[in-house]
């Protein structure tokens, strides 16, 4: 990837905010250097500053997704604290610098919400996992942090975004969407979306159900663990951190886990030229849910265990449901290049589902594979602490 260029006059572009004047509301040890932007994420703007042989992020918040920035911060300051008191972790939060007034945010002059992190050194992100040792890599960086995690009391972390991950709740809207405009006025690619999405319409409450059941426990989630979110050291490979943190907060582990491996096993990406293909590759999601397991096997009960195949399949659907609400309201939520690209990704979505179903039998022999072999680890430890008193 190339270099990105540096900012002209320290101003984000075509916003006229003089990035300098927030940098210098925030503690650093030094004085800043070149600020650049950095990274390709779609709901903050985030950028690198230098200061003297360290960096930090910066990153403007986007209050129109997360109305409530100082829940944010305050959810990773709890969860700093909390991993901070286990010592050496093997994982990576970045810690939030603060501001000179003491406080977790800066605002800007036209009322933007400004945060610093600290930049994990010598660590790089990648745009698509291509081998077995990356990905159970995040399978194994995923799974610690839902282990450290899995004793945060549920109250020491807010809710940043209600309703996440409610997918009864997707595709109720996107019906009555739908019916708004009615038969005639959908295209026929639309149409054939909305009869895939009829076919798998009791797919979209299996985890609620479950959890409304009180077959599945809420834990302290990532909320968006996809292939970007990690990061890998550049001299060994190994996944030191998770970023993009906004989105921790009590929710389901089926979720992340079944969007990390939607994000991380479908390597045909959104195929740009038009057609609407997918694949899901057994051999990323067998490391992945080997690594998994082996954090988070014996922490996991035996119904989240069976419900993990459902949620594989159930977060690209609910992707679509997402992407094509999307496009038939206008394109109000995600970022698109043109008119009908959330059209393309709903299909794209809805092509994986379809991959996944067809490989349901061999996924299913993965999972019972990876926590079979977890679960007879962890007697076995257990048998011999219990034999040596």
């Amino acid at each position: 990837m190339a270099e990105p260029d540096r900012l002209v006059g320290a101003r984000a572009p075509g916003s006229g905010i003089d990035l300098a004047a927030i940098v210098a509301g925030f503690d650093l040890p030094v004085a800043a250097g070149p600020v650049e932007p950095l990274g390709r994420g779609l709901i903050n703007e985030t950028f690198q500053v230098h200061a003297g042989d360290a960096g930090y992020v910066l990153q403007r918040i986007n209050t129109g997704v997360f109305a409530d920035p100082g829940l944010i911060m305050s959810n990773l300051v709890r969860l700093g604290e909390h991993l901070g008191r286990r010592g050496s972790t093997g994982l990576q939060i970045p810690a939030a610098i603060p501001a000179r007034d003491g406080s977790a945010l800066v605002r800007g002059a036209d009322g933007s919400v400004w945060r610093m992190l600290e930049l994990v050194p010598d660590a790089l992100t990648l745009a698509r996992i291509e081998t077995t040792a990356q990905a159970g890599e995040i399978g194994r960086a995923l799974g610690r942090f839902h282990r450290l995690t899995s004793d945060l009391p549920l109250d020491a972390v807010g809710v940043t975004l209600p309703g996440f991950h409610d997918t009864p709740a997707y595709l109720g809207r996107l019906l009555a969407v739908s019916g708004r405009i009615g038969p005639d006025g959908h295209d026929p690619v639309v149409t054939d979306c909305l009869a895939a999405i009829a076919e798998r319409r009791a797919l979209a409450s299996v985890l609620a159900d479950a959890r409304a059941a009180g077959r599945l426990p809420l834990r302290v989630v990532h909320g968006d663990p996809k292939a970007d979110n990690f990061l890998f050291s550049r001299t060994d490979g190994r996944a030191l951190a998770l970023i993009d943190l906004d989105t921790v907060q009590p929710g389901l582990v089926h979720d992340d886990l079944g969007d990390c491996l939607r994000s991380c096993c479908n390597r045909t990406g959104e195929c740009p030229d038009g057609v609407p293909c997918a694949g899901f590759d057994l051999g990323l999601c067998e490391a992945i849910l080997d690594a998994y397991a082996a954090e988070m096997g014996p922490v996991l009960g035996a119904d989240e265990i069976d419900l993990i195949y459902d949620a594989i399949r159930l977060l690209p659907f609910e992707l679509a449901l997402r992407f094509l609400t999307d496009h038939l309201e206008g394109d109000p939520w995600f970022k698109v290049a043109y008119r009908g690209q959330n059209l393309h990704k709903a299909r794209v979505q809805l092509a994986l589902v379809a991959a996944i179903e067809a490989k349901a039998d061999r996924i299913r022999a993965l999972i019972a594979q990876a926590f079979d072999r977890t679960t007879a680890t962890s007697r076995e430890d257990t048998d011999d602490r219990l034999s040596r008193g």
